[in-house]
Parts: structure tokens; C-alpha cells; sequence
């Protein structure tokens, strides 16, 4: 699991590392990948909105320089969504730029998968989990491939 950018260590309850991935992997996952996952459950309790789903600004931070003091970079965009279930779950979501959709249905998940249907919420994910997976994969072959080790060079002295 990666450190978030400004520095905070992972979840150490499992539960939470588990939530959180399930998270990481909505952000991943394109709408539609999103639709067909809840489309695997058949019947859902229906969810209503705690908040209507909306859309706001963040602002990202970045570093440089020897000290690494951190300065504003810019804005982004990001949709939060809200929802509760009708047994009284609630599920929350963040994702980046305009897409209420996905936004809206990462909660949804977030609030099935902290109930009975945890194992169903992993199972319908992972695909995207493998896609996600091999898609990385792939980037770091081809980043291996232009990867230069100084260290292992000849100065061309004897």
C-alpha cells in the first residue's frame, strides 16, 4: 500500500486498510466498470442521499527544493457523494473531477461492502482490481526499460 502524499502512514486496523483499498480501487475503476459491479448484486437495499452528490475544489500541495517546504500547486476537481442505506448504512465517496455517477455508486459500495455483502463487494471488484493491477504493471515494465544504473558504469579508467 502507498503512503499518501502528504506523508500519513496507511490504516493499521485491517478493517480499515480493507476499506480503504476497496476505495482506492472505485477511484481506479472507470463508470461503467462501476455500473456492472452493482449490477452483480441483483437486488440492493435502495440508497438515499445524505447530502446531494456535488461537486467542489480541493487544493494540492506539492514540494521542492532542498528543504521541501510545501507550496499551493493548484486546484482539481473532486465529486463527493453521501448516500444511506435503507437499513441504516452509510457509504462515502471522493473522486476526482465531474462524474456524480461514479461518485455515487463508490459510495454505495463503501456502504454495502460494511455489511453482509462484504465478500460480494470484493468479488464484483476484483476485476477491476486486476485491470488496475495490469495496467501498472505494464507501466513499470516500460519504465524499466529506459531505467539507467550509474553506478554500474565504467568511468573507462582501469
Amino acid at each position: 500500500m502507498r503512503h499518501k502524499a502528504n506523508g500519513a502512514k496507511p490504516a493499521t486496523d485491517p478493517d480499515i486498510a480493507a476499506r480503504q483499498a476497496v476505495m482506492a480501487t472505485c477511484t481506479g475503476a472507470t463508470t461503467a466498470e462501476l455500473e456492472h459491479a452493482l449490477q452483480g448484486f441483483g437486488e440492493i437495499p435502495p440508497a438515499s442521499d445524505l447530502r446531494g452528490t456535488e461537486n467542489g475544489l480541493v487544493m494540492l500541495r506539492g514540494r521542492m527544493g532542498g528543504d521541501g517546504r510545501a507550496f499551493n500547486l493548484g486546484e482539481a476537481t473532486v465529486t463527493r457523494a453521501a448516500v444511506r442505506l435503507d437499513d441504516g448504512r452509510t457509504g462515502f465517496a471522493y473522486q476526482l473531477g465531474r462524474d456524480t455517477a461514479k461518485a455515487r455508486i463508490s459510495a454505495i459500495l463503501d456502504a454495502l461492502w460494511q455489511g453482509p455483502e462484504r465478500a460480494a463487494v470484493e468479488r464484483v471488484l476484483t476485476p477491476i482490481r486486476d485491470r488496475i493491477a495490469g495496467e501498472a504493471a505494464a507501466k513499470a515494465r516500460r519504465v524499466a526499460a529506459t531505467r539507467v544504473n550509474f553506478f554500474t558504469m565504467v568511468r573507462g579508467e582501469d
